[in-house]
């Protein structure tokens, strides 16, 4: 498993994170023509489109950093796409998880934050 390309081993790591947290996993690598969500989760109150961004601690800038305006409008777009076809109650919301690792060993997390509502369709 630590074979596992970083982007994967993000993922992962937050995956176990949101089930820890109560959430259920929806979707994975949710793709469109706009683009791509890494996690859709829900809860009883929200279902969270989630951007997974990781870095390791020699990196020059917070993984957050690299959810670009460009790259919130992808995901709006998408998450759009994925309401249209898969009805809900919940209220939808923009998250990102934000994972800083080891340089060595892309699992063993040093630091991994939850950032809910990190931006908005408005």
């Amino acid at each position: 498993m630590a074979n596992l390309p970083k982007g994967a081993a993000g993922e992962l790591l937050a995956a176990r994170y949101l089930r820890k947290k109560g959430y259920t996993l929806l979707a994975a690598n949710y793709r469109t023509r706009f683009g791509e969500i890494d996690i859709i989760a829900a809860n009883r109150k929200y279902i969270a489109f989630v951007e997974v961004k990781q870095r390791d601690s020699a990196a020059i800038y917070a993984p957050q950093e690299a959810v670009t305006p460009a790259k919130q409008q992808r995901i709006i777009r998408t998450a759009m796409l994925y309401l249209q076809s898969h009805e809900t109650s919940l209220q939808p919301r923009f998250d990102v998880i934000a994972i800083v690792t080891d340089p060595n060993n892309p699992l063993k997390v040093l630091s991994l934050t939850h950032i809910p509502a990190a931006f908005d369709a408005g």
